[in-house]
């Protein structure tokens, strides 16, 4: 073989070989999706979609789970709050028509009013005074319709009220509509305002 021959073949080699060496030095990388059918890089590109789906679906019910966990427990606090504010409403008609100060006074705050049929209005002490009267008796105190809506710490009370009785000798009959207003402070439930009026017929 000639000198000549020998170094065409040699030139020939130098630039078969020194592209795939021109990047570092090192054997050249192969790509990960050499040798992947078009159908295949799909099909793993929509997997990846439906595992990204499934995560924000757990997510998404976790949170619902967590929501339900914390609004389950108020709800029923709430009906339960309720059913004692409606139980007090009854002692407080029932402690009133027996003329039980004792209990009256335990459910009214110091501060509260009422404003009776006649559009009078009476402080704690007045009502009790009131209600304490010898020349009043009741004979029916009842209530009927009890609604009770709570707003947190407040809860507001409508409702019917029926009561007969006489007063100086002379009867008497209310067909009422009631607002009650209580507030809880202190952890105790205590009635602050209170509003009877006699439906226009």
């Amino acid at each position: 073989m000639s000198s000549a021959h020998a170094k065409a073949i040699a030139n020939h080699r130098v630039k078969w070989i020194s592209p795939e060496r021109r990047t570092s030095g090192s054997n050249p990388k192969v790509s990960a999706n050499e040798g992947v059918s078009p159908d295949n890089q799909l099909a793993a590109l929509a997997k990846l979609c439906d595992i990204g789906a499934m995560r924000i679906l757990a997510a998404c019910v976790l949170m619902f789970c967590l929501g339900a966990a914390l609004t389950i427990p108020v709800a029923a606090q709430e009906k339960s709050e309720a059913a004692n504010i409606r139980a007090m409403e009854l002692k407080w008609t029932e402690s009133y028509k027996e003329r039980q100060v004792q209990i009256l006074a335990s459910l009214l705050a110091d501060d509260f009013v009422i404003t009776v049929e006649d559009g009078n209005t009476y402080s704690k002490t007045g009502y009790i005074s009131h209600s304490a009267e010898a020349s009043v008796h009741v004979d029916v105190a009842e209530m009927s319709d009890l609604k009770v809506r709570m707003h947190g710490n407040t809860a507001v009370v409508t409702g019917a009220y029926h009561e007969r009785g006489k007063s100086d000798g002379k009867a008497y009959e209310y067909h009422d509509r009631l607002t009650d207003v209580w507030m809880k402070v202190g952890g105790k439930w205590q009635v602050v305002a209170s509003h009877y009026s006699v439906p226009v017929k």
